[in-house]
């Protein structure tokens, strides 16, 4: 298994980065992963997304992405969805690149009349793109930031879903 988190803050060291970070560490403790996590943080790669054609560092992101069986990918809640930065971003893959995948949403909101953005929004993205996405997503507000009970109880009520899935694609 691998684990894969994006971050689609276009701001270096944000708290959607720690958020995500705690997230798949929270993540990968109930599921028994002891390997290596990879992180890509989208803000190093802001300048070069929506810039045409290849670019080594945004494709190596991608491969990344696409070769994880589990990915988390966090967004702060801008406009009620996620960023641009990370739908552009997820623009680049190719059609299916996350089937049989799990992929895990992940929003930080100010305030909580955004928490549906997580259902309503950014799920579509990640099924439309084949992956399985466990309920619920995680809609974290700032002000439970660092939100080590609310990502435990996330955590908890997934890793089943996970573990699940991971066994029946073997």
């Amino acid at each position: 298994m691998s684990i894969v988190t994006v971050v689609g803050n276009p701001r270096p060291g944000s708290r959607t980065y720690a958020a995500a970070v705690a997230a798949t560490d929270a993540v990968a403790e109930r599921l028994g992963h002891t390997g290596t996590r990879d992180v890509i943080d989208l803000s190093a790669l802001a300048p070069v997304i929506l810039a045409p054609g290849a670019h080594a560092n945004v494709e190596i992101a991608v491969e990344l992405l696409a070769g994880a069986s589990v990915a988390i990918l966090a967004s702060p809640t801008y406009k009620a969805t996620y960023t641009g930065l990370l739908k552009a971003f997820l623009d680049r893959l190719p059609s299916n690149a996350l089937a049989g995948k799990t992929a895990l949403p992940l929003l930080v909101m100010g305030h909580p009349r955004h928490a549906l953005a997580v259902e309503v929004h950014f799920r579509p993205l990640l099924v439309e793109l084949g992956a399985f996405v466990p309920t619920p997503g995680l809609a974290l507000l700032e002000s439970e930031l660092p939100a080590d009970e609310p990502l435990a109880r996330w955590a908890d009520q997934i890793a089943p879903q996970i573990l699940a899935t991971e066994g029946a694609l073997r």
